[in-house]
C-alpha cells in the first residue's frame, strides 16, 4: 500500500505540474511578452484581420504579388469550404510525370500573367511547393520579376514597387541560411496602402 500511495502522489503531482501549472505558465509568458506571436501573428488593416504573416494565401488579382504554389491550396478545398487543418506537400519524386505536368502548367500560367518575364527568370519557389504548403515568403528576386505586371495593372511606379520590396526584405535565417526573402502578405498590404494614398 505504501508503494501505491507513493505512486499515486507522484502521478497527481505530475498531472498538476505538467497538465496545469506548466501550460498556464507558458501561456502567461507568451501572452505577457510575446502577445502578437502567441496569438498567431495576425495582421490587421483598418481594424480588420487580413491574415497571419506566418501562413501564405492565394492572391488571384493581378495587382498583387503571387506567392508560392501550395499543395494544400492554403488549407481550403476546391469548392471553397473550410476543411480540417492540413499542411504538407505531395511528395512527388523528380521522375514523376504528375510533378512535371504540374510544374509545366504553373510555368505557363506564370508566363501568361507576366509576359515580360522569360522562362529562365522564374525563381524556383514560384513553381515549387514548400514542405508545409503554407509558406508565406518568396525570394526578393521572385518579387522583383513581378514588378512589371503589378506596375502596369496598378499604375504604381516600378521604383516605388522596388522600394516596397526593399522595405519588406527579410535577411537570411541567422544571417546564414536560405535567401533574402519577402513576406507576400506584407507586400500586398503595402500595395493596397499605396493605392489608397494615390
Amino acid at each position: 500500500m505504501r508503494y501505491f500511495n507513493k505512486g499515486l502522489r507522484i502521478t497527481v503531482s505530475m498531472i498538476i505540474i505538467c497538465g496545469i501549472i506548466y501550460p498556464l505558465l507558458i501561456t502567461g509568458i507568451g501572452q505577457l511578452f510575446f502577445n502578437y506571436e502567441a496569438n498567431g501573428s495576425v495582421m490587421e488593416v483598418d481594424g480588420k484581420e487580413v491574415g497571419s504573416e506566418l501562413i501564405g494565401q492565394i492572391y488571384n488579382e493581378e495587382k498583387y504579388f503571387n506567392g508560392r504554389v501550395s499543395a494544400v491550396n492554403y488549407n481550403i478545398s476546391d469548392d471553397g469550404k473550410e476543411i480540417d487543418s492540413t499542411s504538407g506537400s505531395q511528395n512527388l519524386g523528380p521522375t514523376s510525370e504528375v510533378l512535371k505536368e504540374r510544374v509545366e502548367k504553373d510555368i505557363e500560367n506564370f508566363l501568361k500573367k507576366n509576359p515580360t518575364v522569360s522562362r529562365d527568370e522564374i525563381t524556383e519557389e514560384l513553381i515549387s511547393q514548400s514542405g508545409s504548403g503554407l509558406d508565406p515568403h518568396i525570394t526578393v528576386r521572385g518579387a522583383e520579376i513581378q514588378i512589371d505586371r503589378i506596375s502596369k495593372v496598378t499604375g504604381i511606379s516600378k521604383d516605388r514597387l522596388k522600394m516596397l520590396i526593399e522595405e519588406n526584405k527579410e535577411g537570411k535565417l541567422l544571417g546564414l541560411y536560405g535567401a533574402e526573402r519577402v513576406n507576400v502578405l506584407k507586400l500586398n498590404i503595402g500595395i493596397d496602402k499605396i493605392l489608397k494614398e494615390e
